[in-house]
């Protein structure tokens, strides 16, 4: 599973790999503090503070068309979407401002700015690649409206499978997108498959919502979990039109990260 687990929380590698990064900035920059000039200690938490605003924002003007509908959702760093190039400029523009009258002092900062990005790239090629694993097997699912449904019957065309539950806040929050996503597009076809609810549970979420989702599938028994090794909810697969799993976004989902992965299984 293209995830990382540490005890109860799950963590999707690029955030992982950032939270790593960030942290082993910041600590040798308080080790340059103690060394060399105690001003390095608030410089990195400034530098810190620009390179994400600066990534967000990049990220917000690169998919300015989607925020001006929803304008609130470029503060929902949570659910990831981060120009880093634009982070990096930020940063340093931050950091010549900073030491703009002792500019030799700025070439310290280079030694935990290269850290950081070693350890980023470290990691996420420690959790790089999704295992092509196919699409589960059986005729034991059952769609909202009661038929049988086959997941190898959508085979020929790109899917996304959805893992999902009614008790979890992130799922909540990504379904009205999603099931927006999913009412107009046809590059790819999306699949809800909720995990471990009865059916009465899902239709009173979907009519309290006011949700119209076309393939809702009840997995009682969270085989669909087991068979992709999920470790928690919720769960974005991307499947190619062969049925082999491309790639997988563990936690909520931005509707710039589902339409990127839709596109990435054309």
């Amino acid at each position: 599973m293209n995830a990382v687990v540490i005890g109860p929380f799950v963590f999707a590698p690029d955030r992982f790999a950032a939270i790593l990064a960030i942290a082993s900035f910041l600590l040798l920059s308080e080790v340059l503090a103690r060394k060399v000039d105690q001003r390095f200690s608030s410089w990195a938490w400034g530098a810190a503070i620009s390179f994400i605003a600066g990534a967000r924002i990049g990220h917000v003007l690169q998919h300015a068309g989607s925020f001006l509908a929803e304008p609130l959702r470029a503060f929902y760093i949570w659910q990831g979407g981060f120009m880093i190039e634009a982070g990096v400029a930020l940063a340093i523009a931050y950091t010549l401002v900073r030491f703009r009258r002792e500019l030799k002092l700025s070439l310290w900062t280079a030694l935990p700015s290269a850290a950081a990005a070693y350890v980023a790239f470290f990691v996420l090629q420690l959790t790089a690649g999704t295992p092509a694993t196919p699409l589960p097997t059986g005729d034991t699912y059952r769609t909202l409206a009661g038929e049988q449904f086959d997941p190898h019957d959508l085979e020929g065309q790109p899917m996304v499978i959805n893992l999902w539950a009614t008790w979890c806040p992130p799922c909540r929050r990504e379904m009205p997108m999603m099931a927006d996503v999913a009412a107009n597009t046809d590059d790819a076809r999306l699949v809800f498959v909720n995990q471990g609810e009865g059916q009465e549970i899902i239709q009173r979420f979907l009519t309290t919502e006011n949700l119209d989702l076309e393939h809702v599938v009840l997995d009682g028994l969270g085989e669909f979990g087991r068979h992709y090794e999920v470790p928690g909810l919720p769960a974005t697969f991307f499947v190619g039109s062969d049925g082999m799993l491309q790639s997988v976004h563990m936690g909520e989902i931005s509707r710039e990260g589902l339409l990127a992965g839709i596109a990435r299984i054309q």
